[in-house]
């Protein structure tokens, strides 16, 4: 990790995670696959987020992806732990496990067994924070029906309980509003398409979802988004052209299925999910199968 370089900069992948036939995790593909991210020169992971399907693993399990992850990663390789939970006490608890495994920073949802207020967000954070890790809020409205505004992001900044913010709403006006009301705070670019946008408005992460499956190509279109140098930006359009219709994937109901099947495509182990999440409609699995296809044909990688 460069001296300028913060943990949870840059391209860090929400890594998917690996079943046996049984459904059992897979732990050596999963240390593979994260050891494969960083070969390919992504700067880190966040295990156990929503595409990691953390919801359908049980405690153990859970512990022992982000034990797998900071085994496997090299040195200067970020692991940036999910710790969403329905309780405080429990997200406090994942910190906990967290740190103590070597991970690096945290990724928090708000409290989601209900529609929290603003007091009760708070309060969550704060919980958290006090593990002592730098904390990337993530805001999921649509999955989440709790809605991490501008104004209470600037909050959350203000009282010292997270450094950055993973946006996922694909409203990149909030990114201009979230930098004026909370200069300072680090912008993560939340889906993957909207990299080109959220690199124009400021952002220095991504947590990202395809460069699970395509990290070369992926991992240049970050650059080329937020390099700032103009020259840059027409590179960038091609890619993102010519990317688009696949990483408008990660923003569907069925991004887990679909990133996994591109994986399987291109060669790596993407496999099957734990229920609820179920094998894809045919018609589904084909547009996923022909819009990586069609990428790939393009040699991007």
């Amino acid at each position: 990790m460069t001296a300028n370089r913060k943990p949870w900069h840059g391209v860090l992948v929400a890594t998917a995670l690996p079943f046996h036939e049984d459904l059992s995790v897979d732990f050596d593909a999963y240390a593979e696959h994260v050891r494969f991210l960083a070969g390919a020169g992504c700067d880190g992971v966040a295990p156990n987020g929503s595409l990691g399907e953390y919801q359908a693993l049980s405690d153990a399990e859970r512990a022992r992806v982000i034990t797998t992850a900071v085994e496997a990663a090299p040195e200067g390789f970020t692991v940036m732990a999910g710790a969403g939970a329905y309780s405080g006490l429990q997200a406090q608890r994942w910190a906990e496990q967290a740190a103590e495994a070597g991970a690096h920073a945290l990724m928090l949802l708000p409290p989601n067994a209900y529609r929290a207020n603003e007091e009760e967000v708070v309060d969550h954070y704060r919980r958290v924070a006090s593990v002592g890790l730098p904390i990337v809020a993530y805001n999921n409205p649509i999955d989440t029906k709790v809605d991490l505004t501008p104004r209470l992001i600037a909050r959350l900044y203000s009282e010292g309980f997270i450094v950055g913010v993973k946006e996922f709403t694909g409203d990149v006006r909030r990114a201009y509003e979230i930098s004026e009301l909370a200069p300072g705070l680090d912008l993560l670019i939340g889906s993957d398409d909207t990299v080109v946008e959220m690199g124009l408005a400021g952002a220095v992460g991504w947590v990202a979802g395809y460069p699970n499956a395509i990290p070369e190509s992926t991992i240049e279109l970050y650059r080329l988004s937020t390099s700032g140098n103009v020259a840059d930006l027409e590179r960038a359009r091609e890619i993102y052209r010519d990317l688009h219709s696949l990483l408008r994937w990660d923003s569907k109901t069925e991004f887990v299925q679909a990133i996994k099947l591109s994986m399987d495509i291109v060669g790596l182990k993407g496999g099957g999910c734990r229920p609820p999440r179920g094998p894809l409609a045919p018609e589904t699995r084909e547009a996923i199968i022909r819009d990586t296809e069609a990428v790939l044909a393009k040699g991007y990688k």
